[in-house]
């Protein structure tokens, strides 16, 4: 199945495939509880985590196909035995998820590996951010934070988009979103508003078995995100001036108007703001926004219902 989820996340044009590494023994105990107890064949948590962690050649074959595929391999690790694991697969950073950001012994592993690392804030107050980041950067770790709700799914009320910009004014670092909605809109927002990374979980079908399923982001609409997120980031880096806006010339002619007389009059008639009307195109008359200067003046001879009015209309 992880292989299956490389092959088709490969199609819908993400940049990395990001895993959990999970060495059972390592992170886990007997009394640690479920936080969905969805399971019906593991009795503990722990049992679970056996289950379904993968071996280290699993785990070389995994990045093998990331990259084969020219997506980076990422994977979240969760104890200092899945930090070792990882260098051995010699990856490029390291994403911290919400329950181990004030884990500082991983942190200081992970530190002295030298490599970069994404700081995920879903269940950090400012305060616990505060320690976290000042040890990373006595450390000179380069880092970066993703707002995120440690909710499944997450409701629109709680995504909590003002909390990037919060983030980057705080810390001065790349910040991004790390999103559970189980749709493509909040990351869309998240892009709009400053997002440089964003991360999302992935299912083939949100009826399929587990917790996070319905937060999940199935294939299509991932694909939908990626093309979202790609026109969004063009029209970010291509500012229109207003204040140009010659483009449009030829089109002003068409669709903007000129002056006319809604009726006909006859000569010496003087104009009230009842007698006139717009009409295109423009250039056919005096523009339609002058209309104010041709009020009480009069005509030199008559004129027919729907004349466009030019200044030699008018008596000097």
């Amino acid at each position: 199945m992880a292989h299956a989820y490389i092959e088709a996340l490969a199609a819908t044009g993400v940049n990395a495939v990001k895993f959990q590494t999970h060495i059972a023994d390592a992170e886990s105990s007997e009394f640690e509880p479920f936080r969905v107890n969805f399971s019906y064949e593991d009795k503990t948590r722990l049992d679970y985590w056996r289950r379904m962690e993968f071996t280290p050649e699993q785990w070389v074959g995994l990045k093998a196909h990331c990259e084969e595929k020219g997506m980076e391999f990422m994977s979240s690790p969760f104890s200092l035995e899945a930090v070792d694991l990882l260098e051995k697969l010699d990856v490029k950073r390291y994403k911290i998820g919400s329950g181990e950001v004030s884990n500082k012994l991983m942190l200081e592993r992970i530190a002295r590996t030298g490599k970069p690392v994404i700081l995920s804030s879903g269940m950090s107050s400012f305060a616990e951010l505060d320690e976290t980041t000042l040890f990373l950067k006595e450390k000179q770790v380069e880092y970066s934070v993703l707002q995120c709700t440690t909710a499944y799914p997450t409701e629109p009320a709680r995504w909590g988009l003002n909390v990037m910009g919060e983030l980057k004014q705080r810390y001065g670092v790349p910040v991004g979103f790390s999103d559970h909605s189980g749709d493509i809109y909040a990351c869309l927002a998240a892009v709009t508003l400053g997002a440089e990374i964003i991360e999302f979980h992935v299912v083939f079908d949100k009826q399929m078995f587990g917790p996070d399923a319905g937060s999940s982001l199935t294939m299509d609409q991932i694909k939908q995100l990626v093309e979202g997120v790609g026109q969004i980031t063009k029209a970010q880096n291509s500012p229109l001036d207003k204040t140009d806006n010659s483009q449009f010339a030829e089109l002003k002619e068409i669709f903007e108007k000129s002056l006319a007389i809604n009726k006909a009059l006859p000569a010496g008639h003087a104009l009230t703001l009842d007698d006139l009307e717009s009409k295109k195109p423009r250039g056919k008359g005096l523009e339609a926004g002058l209309f104010k200067e041709v009020i009480g003046k009069k005509l030199k001879h008559p004129l027919t219902r729907g004349s466009f009015l030019n200044r030699e209309d008018f008596d000097s």
